[in-house]
């Protein structure tokens, strides 16, 4: 059964960093590409980043290319994120999620087609 669990989110203020962690089990990460989705009050659900199941090729989205960092542990399966120069804008529910298909702009895109979520960890970015 495959199972994902966030942890880490905190309150921080602009400027601040932090790191988030996904504990996963059921499946190792050359099995399923894993990534990290966030949701804003009132907005939907935004593909952060991913990284591939083999190579560990990475993707971001724009608004965080440069910023954030995704990384894995293979031997803890667990994925991580790290988040600096944290924006108001970057206020959010954070979701890690799991899928078959490859690690692409199109996996970002598609939150709806995700197999597996996390329950989802929050993140608020405020002075």
């Amino acid at each position: 059964q495959v199972r994902l669990e966030e942890s880490g989110g905190a309150l921080v203020q602009p400027g601040g960093s932090l790191r988030l962690s996904c504990a996963a089990s059921g499946f190792t990460f050359d099995e399923l590409a894993v990534g990290w989705f966030r949701q804003a009050p009132g907005k939907e659900r935004e593909g952060v980043s991913c990284m591939s199941r083999t190579d560990e090729r990475t993707y971001y989205g724009d608004s965080v290319k440069g910023r954030f960092t995704i990384s894995r542990d293979k031997a803890k399966n667990t994925l991580y994120l790290y988040m600096s120069d944290l924006e108001p804008e970057d206020t959010g529910v954070y979701y890690c999620a799991a899928d078959p298909a490859v690690c692409s702009w199109w996996w970002l895109d598609n939150y709806h087609t995700m197999s597996y979520w996390g329950k989802g960890t929050p993140v608020t970015v405020s002075s």
